[in-house]
């Protein structure tokens, strides 16, 4: 690891790895990440990515998503993920990213909740781990690209509202300082902070709380997404996610009776309210999803590892249904981003989770996630390329004294970003 880098990404989830695969072989480009380079909530999608289907398709995929996110969507930033889904799309096959394809070799699409067709690609149960484990082989090889494990960033280098790089830390509180003209955070959202969460439990909100220091503009972090659809558990940790996908092609839901009590395709917001209140009504802790009604072939063949982590836990979805539980699944607020994937501070940019471009508006529509990560992604790394030089950040000497111990900082960051989320819930 070097002190100085042409880019300086945060984050080893699609959005960034995208973001420094679109950056030209002459810049020096450092990727940091807490854990594991494949350990990102981008490898954990499972559904797929959505992609228009023609341009008789773009008024009701626009029109899903805007009803979605409750009308409280950036028009101008759901056009621009929308005209863009294909050219991205053609791009990762360009990577070699694999996606399912029908008996004639075309490419297959599947439904989810909210969805008024099928626009959504996928790769078995697992659509994220193919795209992200896709890029990432390709960044590893990259002679122009560093990626550091292990590694936390603390704090940002700025003065006068410039950022001019990264104070980051490694396990043993080691503190280094490294800088750069051009800043990525691509750090994910903020399930970490949850108890009951489908994302990594090291995947917290750092970034958000590091711009709150810094007085970066932030929006809407009251945004929480909780995925209707859980694989119940009384064991701690992570919570499994039961993908979106699964009730597209016909699961249903089933209370303790055995009865239907809503509509399995409507928004996860208003589902997820729906089987809490179910929940209530029978004095439950979850409710039952069938998956028979999709078939053995449909169930092994598409949702293989749903289906593997089903019968772990003593269930057997070709047979008998499984128990689900809502849980925090998504984040739709973060670091306000323009177009162009800029903050409010110059020379910093935010994509993935972390920003908020407002694409998903209050509530995002299913796999429209991982399109709006590359798309933005990709607009980050355009406008460190051709839009205007960076000024120069006019900080010279840091104190690296007073970074101590990484848990405790991080600690702080992350109660800043909780009590601000309960701020704005009261407001």
């Amino acid at each position: 690891m070097n002190e100085y880098y042409d880019a300086i990404i945060v984050g080893t989830g699609a959005a960034g790895l995208y973001c420094a695969l679109n950056l030209p072989s002459r810049m020096k480009i450092l990727m940091i990440t807490k854990q594991q380079a494949d350990q990102s909530d981008s490898f954990l999608a499972q559904g797929g990515i959505c992609m228009l289907r023609g341009e008789g398709d773009y008024k009701n995929y626009f029109e899903d998503t805007m009803r979605a996110g409750h009308y409280e969507n950036n028009e101008k930033a759901v056009e621009l993920m929308i005209r863009s889904s294909n050219s991205i799309i053609r791009d990762l096959i360009r990577h070699n990213v694999t996606f399912q394809r029908d008996e004639n070799g075309e490419l297959a699409f599947t439904r989810e909740g909210a969805h008024s067709q099928p626009r959504i690609l996928f790769y078995e149960d697992v659509t994220g781990k193919q795209i992200t484990q896709t890029l990432l082989g390709e960044a590893l090889i990259r002679e122009n690209i560093e990626i550091c494990e292990y590694m936390t960033m603390v704090d940002l280098i700025s003065r006068d509202n410039i950022c001019g790089g990264v104070i980051v830390m490694d396990e043993q509180n080691n503190v280094y300082p490294i800088r750069s003209p051009h800043i990525v955070l691509a750090c994910g959202g903020l399930g970490g902070l949850y108890k009951n969460s489908t994302n990594f439990p090291h995947i917290a909100g750092d970034g958000l709380g590091i711009a709150m220091k810094h007085q970066v503009e932030l929006e809407h972090l009251d945004y929480i997404q909780i995925h209707p659809t859980t694989l119940y558990s009384r064991k701690p940790g992570r919570r499994f996610l039961i993908s979106e996908s699964v009730r597209g092609e016909g699961a249903l839901l089933y209370d303790k009776n055995g009865q239907r009590f809503t509509e399995e395709l409507q928004p996860r917001d208003l589902l997820s309210q729906a089987i809490f209140v179910q929940m209530e009504k029978d004095d439950t802790e979850f409710v039952w999803e069938d998956m028979r009604p999709l078939g053995e072939d449909t169930i092994l063949k598409h949702f293989p590892n749903i289906f593997k982590r089903c019968m772990e836990e003593g269930f057997d979805p070709r047979k008998e249904p499984i128990p689900v539980v809502p849980a925090q699944h998504y984040f739709m607020g973060g670091i306000k981003v323009d177009l162009g994937s800029r903050t409010s501070m110059k020379g910093l940019y935010a994509c993935g989770e972390t920003s908020c471009n407002g694409v998903h508006g209050k509530n995002r529509l299913a796999s429209n996630s991982l399109l709006e990560s590359l798309v933005f992604a990709r607009r980050a790394a355009d406008d460190i390329v051709f839009g205007d030089k960076p000024e120069k950040c006019p900080v010279n000497t840091i104190d690296t004294n007073i970074y101590e111990d990484r848990n405790v900082i991080l600690d702080g960051y992350h109660k800043m970003v909780w009590n601000e989320i309960e701020r704005m819930k009261r407001a």
